[in-house]
Formats: C-alpha cells, structure tokens, sequence
C-alpha cells in the first residue's frame, strides 16, 4: 500500500481565529504522526480569512517543533512570491533543526488574488522563464558550499531538504521532468488536467541526482466517519468555502449543513462537481473502496490527503479512520 500523507491549510472554522486554527494544526500533526502518515505539509495562500497558514515556514517551525519522526514541509511556497535565497534560509533553518525531515514544494502560481499578489510581488510582470531559473537558483543554495563561493543560504548550504514541484497543469509536470524531481498534482482542487500532467511527466522524465525515476504524489480530498451521511454531512463545509471563494467571498470554515443539495444551483453542482471530482467521502468501507480505485486508476506512488472539517475533533476522527483503512489495504495487499 503506497504512503498516505497529510496537506493541512490550518482552516480557520466560523467563530474561531488564527491562533486556535495554528494550534489544531500542531495538534493534528502531532495526531497524524502517531497514526503513522508519512508527510504532513502546509501551504501558502494569502488573504484569504479561512486559511492560517500564510507564513508557512514560521508554521511548520511551530508544527516540528511537536513532533519528532513525520516529514513537514511545504505544499507549496509559491516561489514568484519570494526570492529564492530568503526560501534557502528558511527551509535551511527548518532543515538544521530537523535534519532529514524537511521538504519544499515549489509552485508557481500566487496562492493569493491579485491584489494580494502585487503587494507581495509590487510587479507582476515578471519573464514566464524566471520560475524554472528560481527553482535550479534554490536548489544551488542546498548544495555544499564550493571554495571562493561569494553568496551562501546560511542555514541552508549542505542541508538535505527534499525538493518538489507541485502543479495543476502539465506545465509543473514538464518541469518537474526536466529537472529530475517528485511531482505533486493539486488534483485535490483542480483534477481537469490530472491524467495528461502525470503521462507527460512519466514519459518525459529526466533521472537526476537527487530522483532516478518518476514519483508522484496526488492530493485527494478525503473525509471519513461512521456512516456514509456523516462523511457527507462533514463534507458540506469544504464544498460551501470552495464555492463561497469561486464566487468572489471567500471566508472562515463555514459549519456543516444538512440541505447542502437544496442549496446548490445546477451551476454550482456542476462546478463541485469538475473541481472536487478527487474526493473520497463515506464511511471506512466506501473510503476503502475508493482510494483502491482512485490508486488503480492514477498510478499514483503516494497520496496526499486533505480535509477541511469543521469540527476539530471531528477532523481527528476522520484521519484515525482513515489510517484504520490504510493499515486494512496495507495487510490486504500484504496478503494478495
């Protein structure tokens, strides 16, 4: 059975605040480690009221800093948004204090409107190659500091930080295939182009240094919980935030509802439906059914699972009954 890892964007539900949401995330990842995930990353938006996890470096310090075995890392820094030397010296600081647990997923894309992205960028008007050339620039910081070499990342020169790209199009993938480096595909969000990125980065795939072979991982919504209607109940939340933010109003974590299908129009059914087709919701057995189907279909090497759940406790529940069923796949395919 591949690995299962966790992307949590520290949602901050109704009611509550940043703060608390930083909080269940440590508490969370200190949850997911003891379950046995592999991976446990946090990602970078802006401006949006719903999402803590803006700093994401100062994030996943507080995240590690909990937690002693899981890999933490970032899924992703959209690195337009930064220079490359200030993300080396960050992810070389996490990676000195948590050495071999660190990796960097690089996007290109803003994480942020456009408002958001010109007060962080001031221009946007940037040279469409600059991504690929920041991507090898950062990757040249991690290296062994070379005699007579003028600019160092310090923390960061020599770590052992694990590099990715991440993407929602074919173009991370011809990337990430040309570089030689694990792919990560947000088909959790944005699974239109999902089959066609992952055939393109198999087939063109470029052995380097730090990967001999293709790797991807997916990222699937997944929501479990004693009943197929409680999944679904729970689900309710992420399909409001998803179509409140497509609409122009993104906020907080809205509450579960129980007449979420009243209050669709067939626009938004339609778009719920394009946007969150990745997504495994039920009870322990229809969750099984479905990522055994979603992994035979992609091929994926390991998953990436989400779930903006409300509730926090209710979160919890849903990745312990999730790792019940990985651990029944894992024995099944032991078995087999």
């Amino acid at each position: 059975m591949i690995p299962l890892s966790v992307l949590d964007l520290s949602p901050v539900p109704e009611g509550s605040n940043p703060g608390q949401a930083l909080r269940n995330s440590a508490d969370l990842a200190r949850h997911a480690e003891s379950l046995g995930f592999a991976r446990y990353w946090m990602a970078e938006h802006h401006n949006m009221p719903g999402i803590a996890s803006a700093a994401t470096a100062v994030a996943l310090a507080h995240v590690a800093a909990g937690t002693s075995r899981i890999r933490i890392g970032a899924g992703g820094i959209m690195l337009p948004n930064h220079a490359p030397l200030i993300i080396a010296e960050q992810f070389g600081t996490l990676a000195a204090l948590h050495p071999g647990r660190v990796d960097l997923g690089l996007g290109r894309a803003p994480g942020s409107d456009q408002i958001a992205a010109r007060a962080m960028r001031r221009n946007l008007t940037a040279d469409v190659n600059q991504f690929p050339r920041d991507v090898i620039e950062l990757m040249d910081y991690f290296r062994p500091v070379e005699p007579g070499q003028a600019l160092r990342a310090v923390p960061g020169a020599g770590e052992a930080v694990e590099v990715w790209i991440l993407g929602s199009s074919t173009y991370g993938a011809q990337l990430a295939a040309a570089l030689g480096l694990p792919y990560a595909f947000a088909s959790h969000f944005a699974p239109e182009q999902m089959h066609d990125a992952l055939a393109i980065y198999r087939e063109r795939f470029r052995p380097s240094e730090r990967l001999a072979a293709p790797h991807v991982m997916l990222g699937v919504n997944v929501f479990v919980a004693d009943t197929d209607a409680e999944a679904a109940r729970l689900f309710t939340s992420l399909q409001q935030a998803f179509l409140n933010s497509r609409r122009g109003r993104p906020g907080q974590l809205p509450p579960p509802v129980d007449d979420m299908d009243s209050r669709l129009d067939g626009h938004g059914r339609a778009m719920l439906a394009d946007a969150l087709a990745c997504s495994v919701v039920g009870a322990p057995d229809t969750v099984r059914r479905g990522l055994a189907a979603f992994i035979a279909a992609t091929g994926a090497d390991e998953l990436m699972v989400t779930a903006q759940i409300f509730d926090h406790e209710a979160r919890k529940r849903s990745f312990a009954l999730l790792a019940g069923v990985h651990r029944a796949m894992a024995a099944e395919a032991g078995a087999g």
